[in-house]
């Protein structure tokens, strides 16, 4: 397949082409698979950059009162905001490896840390008794509230200089075995200040577990049909998986291989091989961590030879700015607030006539207000 035709893919699938944009936040995560929410910023952002249009509110009814949409740490021990119906997948797989990974790190510092001798058991009794406080709190509580709670909790050490041991340690765990979620944020949109709360509080009836290769299969299915073709790397390294398990997963789907320009080979759901129309001229801004740049491990076919400068050393998208399926720079906001893109290459007049228009609207939907980012590219420092 060829980059021309993966590039028509990327744009009709993630709905980053002017006709192909969604009327949702949620209909936006279900065409990306999920929305990073690292930085809360993030999931407003990439839903602006899919909608023609959108207001601070419906994100938030989607995500608090609708919830339609959910935040969950899963794939990579990443927090994504997940659509609903997904949520029993990651479950299984994704978030049950984290939990496992985050169970041992938390029992280990617990002994190292001298808080005491059974780590387990102290994780346990912990566990516990944040879940008996909140249920006696449906609308949950913020991690402040809970430390005051929880006297158990409520410390802080240093098990390795600079790696603070907090209550927000016992809390990730909770939210990654599925005990508790993020619930109403108490902070305005673009930092997290949620309420823990338990998740049959939330959500009420929570659907029956799946198997972890169940798990694997509908979280890959849902990949392929955004993001494919990707190769085997790119579905190891996204779902922070092993070979063994996407393999598994790919062979449970019947998925198809195709070639790609590079001579690797990627793979596709069965019933999705017809090549897509061009979608026509488009131009997007997307933001930090957003899931699109972060979809595959393999990006050369629409970073060129920009990959080194839009990402930070931890290997974190930038902003990125896009033309007709390649990145052509990132942007910035002046110090009025006004989007600017630096662009990394020579651009024509109609591509810069698409992005002006991208600036303009951002410009406008953000209204003077400069968005943080702890996520500075080289691309985009001053």
């Amino acid at each position: 397949m060829t980059d021309r035709e993966r590039r028509a893919r990327l744009a009709t699938r993630h709905a980053l082409a002017p006709a192909h944009r969604v009327g949702s936040p949620s209909a936006v995560a279900r065409a990306m698979t999920v929305l990073h929410a690292t930085e809360p910023a993030t999931v407003p952002l990439s839903c602006h950059a899919r909608m023609h249009s959108l207001t601070i509110r419906e994100v938030d009814r989607a995500l608090f009162t609708d919830r339609g949409l959910v935040k969950q740490l899963a794939m990579r021990r990443t927090l994504f905001a997940f659509p609903r119906d997904l949520l029993p997948a990651a479950w299984a797989g994704a978030s049950a490896r984290v939990a496992a990974v985050e169970r041992a790190r938390v029992t280990r510092d617990v002994v190292a840390a001298g808080l005491a001798s059974d780590g387990d058991d102290w994780l346990d009794r912990a566990r516990g008794e944040v879940l008996a406080l909140l249920a006696d709190h449906p609308d949950g509580l913020t991690a402040r509230e809970i430390r005051g709670a929880v006297p158990r909790i409520d410390v802080r050490v240093a098990v390795r200089p600079g790696d603070p041991w907090t209550a927000s340690r016992v809390l990730t765990q909770l939210g990654a075995t599925a005990d508790l979620v993020r619930g109403t944020n108490t902070a305005d949109w673009y930092v997290s200040r949620p309420r823990w709360t338990r998740t049959r509080d939330w959500l009420g009836d929570t659907p029956a577990p799946m198997t972890a290769a169940d798990g694997y299969r509908e979280i890959t299915r849902r990949w392929l049909y955004s993001f494919g073709p990707g190769t085997e790397d790119d579905l190891v390294w996204w779902l922070g998986a092993t070979r063994t398990i996407v393999r598994e997963a790919l062979a449970a789907l019947g998925a198809v291989p195709v070639a790609l320009d590079t001579g690797a080979i990627g793979w596709l759901l069965a019933d999705d091989v017809d090549e897509l129309a061009d979608p026509g001229p488009w131009a997007a801004l997307l933001p930090v961590l957003d899931p699109t740049v972060m979809g595959w491990r393999a990006r050369d076919f629409y970073l060129g030879p920009h990959r080194e400068p839009l990402f930070e050393r931890r290997g974190n998208a930038g902003t990125t700015a896009w033309v007709n399926g390649r990145v052509v720079g990132c942007w910035v906001q002046d110090e009025a607030g006004r989007v600017r893109v630096r662009p990394l290459e020579r651009l024509s007049a109609d591509e810069e006539r698409l992005l002006g228009a991208e600036t303009e609207r951002l410009t406008a939907w953000l209204a003077g207000f400069r968005v943080p980012t702890g996520y500075v590219s080289p691309a985009m420092r001053p």
